[in-house]
C-alpha cells in the first residue's frame, strides 16, 4: 500500500492525533455510520441487535479467526473480547496467575501504565519491580543487560509502548522458560507480533483497533493450569473462554467495530507487515521534523527507544506550547496536549491516522517554527 502524500482533502476526524480514543479508518468509520442505521444482513441498527442471536455469534467467531490470521496464532491460545479495559487486567492477571507461586511476579516501572499496573498487581501478591525508570523522568527503557530476569518468577510482566512518554521496546524481552505477560494497548495489531513467545497479551481496543468497550486478551492454556477455582466468574479468564466471550453482556457494537478493523487489517491494508511499513513512515516524518528543527521541537524519548504510535515532545517555553495547542486547533488538529502527567505535546499516530495527516501536522509545525 502507497505511502506517497496524496491530494485528497483531509476530513477533520483523519486530523485526531489524540492519545485515544484514536482515528478510525475513513471507509471504516462509513460502515459504521451505515450499521447505526441497519445492518444490512439482519436489518436493525447494530445498537439493538442482541448478543444472543446467531448473527452476533458469527461476528466474534471472525473476528477471532481475524487476530488468529493476523498475529498466526496458534491452536493453544484463546481469544476473548472483554470489557473493563486495560485497567482491570491490571488486577485480573495476577488474581489468576500469582495465587500458589512461591516467586514474585516481575514487573518493569517503564511509564505511568506500567507504573498503574504495578500498584494493582501489589493488591494482589508479591511483586518484584525489575526496572524502574522513576529516578531518569522515564525518558529511555532498560538496556538488556540492565535486567536479570528470575528463573522462577511467577510471571513476567511489560508494558511494550508507553503512550504517556512515548517509547517503545523494539523486541520482545524477558525468559523463554517464564511466562510473559504484555500490556500491547497501544500497539497491538500496529506490527508484526511473535505472540507464540507470550503466556497471555492484553490490548484495550480505544487506540489502534476499534471503540473503547472491548479489551482483546490473547492467553495460551498453560498459563491458567494452575489459576485458583475460587475466584469471582466474572474475574476468571475459564469462565469466559468456556462462554466464547458472553459470559455476561459484551458490548455488541464496539466488538463489530473492531471486526471491521481487522477486516480493512486483511483485505485493504494487506496485513501487519504492511501496516508497520505504513507506521514506520508516518513515524520517520515526526521525528525528522523534531530532529531538524535545531531544538525548537525537543523529543523526550531516547533515540533507539522512540515509539511508533505516540511522539511525546516539547516546545522552548510554556507559554509557545500554549499558542502551538492553541493554533494548532484551529487549524484543524485534534488532541495535541500532551497527557496530565508529563505535559508538552503528544501526537499519537496510530493506525487509523492518514500518512496524508501526519504531512498536514509537519507543515503546521515547520509553519509554526518560521514565525516563532
Amino acid at each position: 500500500m502507497s505511502t506517497t502524500r496524496t491530494t485528497t482533502p483531509q476530513l477533520r476526524n483523519s486530523l485526531n492525533f489524540s492519545g485515544g480514543p484514536g482515528a478510525l479508518p475513513e471507509s471504516v468509520l462509513q460502515q459504521v455510520q451505515q450499521s447505526i442505521l441497519e445492518v444490512p444482513e439482519v436489518g436493525l441498527s447494530i445498537l439493538g441487535i442482541s448478543h444472543r442471536s446467531d448473527w452476533f455469534a458469527s461476528v466474534v467467531a471472525e473476528l477471532e479467526n481475524n487476530i488468529r490470521l493476523l498475529l498466526q496464532l496458534p491452536n493453544n491460545y484463546h481469544v476473548l473480547f472483554l470489557q473493563g479495559g486495560a485497567t482491570q487486567q491490571f488486577s485480573m492477571i495476577p488474581m489468576n496467575l500469582l495465587p500458589g507461586k512461591s516467586a514474585p511476579a516481575e514487573y518493569l516501572h517503564t511509564g505511568y501504565w506500567s507504573g498503574k499496573s504495578i500498584a494493582e498487581a501489589q493488591r494482589v501478591g508479591n511483586i518484584h519491580t525489575l526496572w524502574d525508570g522513576t529516578a531518569t523522568g522515564f525518558g529511555s527503557l532498560p538496556k538488556d543487560e540492565e535486567l536479570d530476569f528470575a528463573a522462577d518468577a511467577a510471571y513476567f510482566h511489560y508494558v511494550s509502548n508507553e503512550t504517556v512518554e512515548g517509547l517503545q521496546f523494539h523486541h520482545v524481552l524477558g525468559r523463554d522458560d517464564v511466562p510473559r505477560v504484555c500490556d500491547m494497548s497501544s500497539d497491538f495489531l500496529s506490527r508484526p507480533c511473535s505472540a507464540e513467545r507470550y503466556s497471555l497479551i492484553y490490548a484495550h481496543a480505544q487506540k489502534n483497533i476499534g471503540p473503547a468497550g472491548v479489551t482483546v486478551v490473547l492467553v495460551r492454556d498453560e498459563a491458567l493450569k494452575d489459576a485458583p477455582n475460587n475466584l469471582p466468574g466474572f474475574l476468571d479468564y475459564r469462565s469466559h473462554i468456556n462462554a466464547h466471550s458472553i459470559f455476561n453482556t459484551p458490548p455488541v457494537f464496539a466488538i463489530y467495530v473492531v471486526l471491521l478493523i481487522t477486516r480493512w487489517l486483511l483485505k485493504d491494508i494487506g496485513g501487519l507487515s504492511n501496516m508497520e511499513a505504513i507506521n514506520r513512515s508516518k513515524a520517520a516524518l515526526m521525528y525528522h521534523a523534531l530532529d531538524e528543527s535545531n531544538g525548537f521541537y525537543r523529543g523526550r524519548a531516547a533515540h533507539a527507544d522512540r515509539s511508533m504510535m505516540n511522539v511525546s515532545f516539547s516546545l522552548p517555553t510554556s507559554e509557545i506550547e500554549k499558542r502551538f495547542l492553541a493554533e494548532a486547533h484551529s487549524a484543524g488538529f485534534s488532541g495535541l496536549a500532551g497527557h496530565r502527567s508529563v505535559g508538552g505535546i503528544r501526537a499519537s499516530i496510530y493506525n487509523g491516522l492518514t500518512v496524508d495527516a501526519v504531512h498536514e501536522l509537519v507543515d503546521f509545525m515547520n509553519a509554526f517554527q518560521k514565525r516563532s
